[in-house]
Order: structure tokens, then sequence, then C-alpha cells
């Protein structure tokens, strides 16, 4: 038999309360046992998001919100900047190019932050520019970038919208979507709130929805002034995905038991043990600066396949991590601590690598990686 340890970067774990509780009968979307069910859900993710705005359910992937998030606030030919540093920074610029607008990069190398006063810079010289698009967290990099930093410098500029995928960063990282002035900011399901794939939550703030009123782009399914009027009746547009909101609000309970500073806190101190015991092992991290609290990514060493690390990981110890995408596909491998994830998952990754890079024949002392990584989990 072999064991199976999930810890990618998403989907992540989904703790057995929260599975329980989707295990309940099916009740229907538009009945009054749904109303409450649906309420609970909308004023868990405003406390989660830190915000006084509507936060919308939408039933698809997080991309879904991305797309969401552009088609319901502009107009085919705005000019947009997006900070390109990974594959989800792509991502960006093909849904926007996808609905027509005119999009202006910052591009930046893969390992790295983006730096503010670049954005700064750009918004000045530019200031045609309708929105800014970037990630939190670049989960194929690994990189956190300057949320905070960046929301001052934009709302700066009146007629620009802050625009964040925080899909991976979302309960990993301290995200302030109004203190912070996020105008819209995405979530998913399947990453640090510990549900299975199928939701997208996205804030929206007053400046945004005043946006969405001179928006003339098609939209159907991502309809968000719909969704919004149907929110506020405790609705959603379509067909409500039930048993994952019901799922959402017992993982928002948990989270709340907890306390959102400690949540914050334990996303950083498992990222904090991780780096320490990759770097014990004799590796290097990826990022160059800023790393994610929701995932590590490791170099792999000098002729080792970082893809096949991955790999007998999950072949030979039955621990699912992730490898490195397009550029860097066989450099890094990735290993999460997101969600529900405690000091065990952690050193459960680390043993792992350990003993898959020995096997490769690479110079390895064994618990060297895990015995950095424990004196730091228990303090």
């Amino acid at each position: 038999m072999l064991k199976r340890y999930l810890l990618a970067p998403g989907p992540t774990p989904v703790p057995p309360d929260v599975l329980l509780a989707m295990a309940a009968p099916i009740i229907h979307h538009r009945s009054a046992d749904f109303l409450p069910v649906l309420d609970a859900a909308k004023k868990g993710l405003q406390w989660l998001y830190q915000t006084r705005n509507d936060v919308l359910i939408l039933c698809s992937t997080g991309t879904g919100g991305m797309v969401g998030s552009v088609n319901n606030f502009f107009n085919k030919g705005d000019k947009v900047l997006v900070i390109n540093g990974g594959k989800f920074g792509e991502r960006w610029t093909k849904i926007c190019q996808a609905y027509g607008l005119d999009v202006e990069e910052i591009v930046v190398e893969w390992g790295y932050a983006v730096k503010p006063s670049l954005v700064e810079e750009k918004l000045k010289k530019n200031r045609d520019i309708k929105g800014v698009f970037v990630q939190a967290s670049e989960t194929s990099t690994g990189v956190y970038h300057d949320i905070q930093a960046l929301g001052s410098v934009v709302k700066q500029f009146d007629d620009t919208l802050f625009i964040v995928d925080a899909i991976s960063a979302l309960v990993a990282h301290d995200l302030k979507a109004d203190a912070w002035a996020i105008d819209i900011m995405v979530g998913g399901s399947q990453k640090g709130v510990m549900l299975p794939p199928g939701l997208a939550f996205v804030s929206v703030s007053e400046k945004a929805w005043a946006k969405a009123e001179t928006s003339t782009m098609p939209k159907f399914y991502f309809n968000f002034k719909k969704e919004r009027e149907n929110l506020a009746k405790n609705q959603t547009n379509f067909t409500s995905p039930v048993t994952l909101i019901i799922g959402l609000n017992e993982s928002l309970k948990m989270l709340q038991a907890e306390g959102l500073e400690k949540v914050f806190r334990r996303h950083e101190w498992l990222a904090n043990a991780t780096r320490k015991a990759v770097q014990a092992i004799g590796l290097e991290l990826y990022p160059r600066e800023s790393p994610s609290n929701a995932v590590t990514a490791i170099m792999a060493p000098q002729g080792i396949d970082g893809q096949a690390v991955y790999k007998n990981l999950r072949e030979k110890y039955g621990i699912t991590a992730a490898g490195g995408q397009d550029k860097a596909k066989g450099k890094i491998f990735r290993i999460a601590h997101l969600g529900y994830a405690d000091r065990f998952d952690v050193i459960t990754a680390i043993a792992g690598i350990e003993m898959v890079l020995k096997g490769m024949g690479h110079p390895v002392k064994l618990g060297a990686g895990v015995a950095a990584a424990q004196e730091l989990l228990m303090a």
C-alpha cells in the first residue's frame, strides 16, 4: 500500500469536517433552506477578504473569476497594464487579449517581484491605462508581489482599476481588499480555502462597479451585475453549487475559529520552515526575492531533472507536489504548505525530498533538512 500525501499548490487537502458537511443530503438552491447557507457564505468571505464590498460566488474555477474581472469592467480597445512574471501573469495577458484589450506588459524576470516604482512610472506616462492586473502569489515561480505597495500606487489614478489574482495567496497572505485599495480580487476554492475545485470568489469595489455601468463587452454566464443583484437575495444567478457552498461555510468556520492573524502566521511559519529545510539540504530557492507563503519553488540540483524529482516523490513515496512550468520546467519542483497544512506536512515533504535525491545519486545527508525544519517547527 502507498499512502498518498497531497502537497501540491492546488487542489489542496480538504479537512474531514468539510467533507462530512458536503456529504449531507442535497438541498434545492432556490428553496428557503439555502438562503441562510449563502448568507453565511457571503458574510464569511467578506471577513476573509477584509472588505465591506460584495464578494461574488461563481460556479467556476479561479480562471472564470479572472475572465469575469475583464469582461465586466472594460471595453474593447481599453489600454491595460499586466504584470507578467510567470505563467499566471501570462494568463492575465491572454484573457485581456481574448477580449480585445490593448495590453501593455511589465515583464518581470521569473523568480523576482515587480518593482512598484515601475508600475507608477508606466501609469504616469500612460494616463489612459484603465486597469492594472497582477498576481499576489505567482504560483509558477513561488514569488509574492507587494500588493499593499502596488495598491498605494494605483489608487493615485482615479480612472484605473487595481485587479489582483489572489487565487493561491488568499489565506496564505494577509490581503486587505479595502485598506489596500484592491478594486477586484479573485480567489478560488481549491487553494487556501480548503475545498475541492469548483468555486471562484470575486470582490468588487464601488469604483469598479461604476466602471461596470459603462462596459459594453458581451457577458452572459459571467455577468457580475446580475450576480450582485441575486447575491442581495442570497441567491446566485444560475444554479448554485450547493454542496461546495455548504463546504465553504464549514471551511470558513474553521478559519474563523483559528483567527485571521493566526492563519497568516501559520502559513508564514510553515513556509519559513520549508525554506530553511531546503537550504539545509544544500538546495537553492527559485525565488530570488519575496518568496510566497503558499508554495516553495526549489531549484533542482545540477544534473538532476526537476520533473524527475516531482515524479519520484509521487510514484515512490506517494507525495504529490508540483513540477516546473514553461521555462522553469525541469529546473524546479514545488512544495505547497497551503490551507489544511501543519508542521508534519512540511516534515513529510522534506523527508521525501531527501530520500528522492539520495535515490537519484545526489549527495544528501539524510535528516539534515528534517532536523532544520524540526528546530523551527518546535518553536
